[in-house]
């Protein structure tokens, strides 16, 4: 099977006529491109934060799909961005080595190297066999989109304390990827939970 090695920061992108669709601010996902400035950036983090006055808001971190700059930029839920449309093909994890991540791809069998720098701190969601969506423009890989949720088993926390409610403060905990997400105080080390691979957060208990 061959193999394609594509350096995302490096790859020039051109600005060919390209198609968008409007979506809400709240919206946004990691992964996704979106055209703002007039300019492409993939969204690399995203927050969403609710205050106690005024509306929702999302907090994104966006990444130039040509200069590899970084932009922090506030998406309110009343907002419309412009998410592009690209290129969306389906691929399957097959395995990290150093700082590649290795593909396939489900139609053709065509191997795909990414750097794990590509995909960020989402990267120790990627699990054997995991389907994920790559987005290129122009044939060169520029986003990616994970499972939404993803059940992983807790490996570190702290004890569970007798009387402690889901209203209690929320503990640290590791999981078995060695990601550490706050989670409420009645999970404990051996439970698998639900998490969230856009924010990184606890949903709730697997079934």
């Amino acid at each position: 099977m061959s193999k394609a090695w594509i350096n995302p920061d490096t790859t020039p992108v051109s600005h060919q006529a390209i198609s968008t669709m409007k979506i809400n601010g709240n919206e946004i996902r990691p992964g996704n491109v979106i055209q703002h400035k007039n300019e492409l950036w993939v969204a690399v983090k995203l927050q969403h934060v609710k205050p106690g006055k005024g509306g929702a808001f999302a907090q994104v971190e966006l990444k130039n799909v040509q200069t590899g700059s970084k932009l922090n930029e506030r998406f309110r839920s009343s907002e419309t961005v412009e998410r592009v449309r690209l290129e969306q093909k389906q691929y399957q994890f097959l395995y990290d080595q150093d700082d590649q991540l290795v593909f396939m791809d489900t139609e053709n069998y065509e191997q795909l190297e990414l750097q794990r720098d590509f995909i960020g701190e989402r990267a120790a969601f990627l699990g054997e066999g995991m389907n994920v969506q790559v987005e290129s423009f122009e044939s060169t890989p520029i986003g990616i989109t994970l499972p939404d949720q993803v059940v992983l088993e807790v490996t570190e926390a702290e004890p569970v304390v007798k009387g402690q409610t889901a209203s209690s403060s929320y503990k640290p905990a590791v999981l078995e990827n060695g990601v550490r997400v706050m989670v409420p105080p009645f999970v404990s080390v051996g439970e698998k939970i639900l998490v969230d691979t856009n924010e990184i957060t606890y949903v709730r208990r697997a079934d």
